[in-house]
């Protein structure tokens, strides 16, 4: 299949970043199902009547489409696609999962299995289910996607006893890969002050 597609329609992804990109639209990444992370402009997504301002949002399930062969597409359509009603903390596990995605990721490397952790995970978020167990789950799948994942055996991600160990030993894997620290807990620090 050819990486450079000309035009998409209607395919499932999630929003995982916007900037502004001159006075009325956004550069957004988003990460698909089937073309993993793609860089979008969304042209007038900022007009206060566009009708993909309001249905751009992290977090929620859409419908894209897009065409354009360079590096960064246009985007033509966006749907939302259901809702995942995140809450206080849940947040905060989010947006560290998007960081994550964004830091490790090529651009256009499709990753079905990662999408559907990633999917599974905002599910779980927004369901206030552990975010421990969910975030668990999702760095494990992820490293194992990437490439680094290790040859052991599926842990309970639900067990509260392992979790603490199981967190360090992931968080450690993903350090390196890093190579530098993520912002997530920086900005949640300064969220805090108010």
């Amino acid at each position: 299949m050819n990486r450079r597609v000309l035009r998409v329609h209607d395919t499932p992804g999630y929003l995982l970043h916007a900037a502004p990109w001159r006075e009325t639209s956004l550069i957004v990444q988003v990460f698909t199902h089937q073309h993993g992370i793609v860089a979008l402009v969304a042209k007038g997504a900022k007009r206060p009547h566009s009708a993909l301002r309001p249905v751009l949002s992290a977090f929620q399930p859409l419908s894209l489409s897009w065409s354009g062969a360079a590096e960064v597409k246009t985007l033509t359509r966006a749907e939302c696609g259901g809702i995942h009603a995140l809450r206080g903390r849940a947040f905060m596990s989010a947006w560290y999962m998007n960081e994550l995605l964004l830091r490790l990721l090529a651009r256009e490397d499709p990753h079905p299995t990662l999408y559907e952790a990633y999917d599974a995970a905002l599910q779980r978020l927004s369901d206030n289910q552990s975010a421990a167990s969910a975030l668990r789950r999702f760095e494990w799948v992820l490293l194992n996607e990437t490439g680094y994942g290790t040859s052991e055996a599926l842990p309970d991600f639900d067990d509260p006893a392992y979790e603490p160990e199981l967190r360090r030993s992931l968080r450690d894997r993903l350090n390196v890969l890093l190579q530098r620290p993520l912002q997530t807990r920086k900005v949640l620090m300064e969220l805090q002050k108010y």
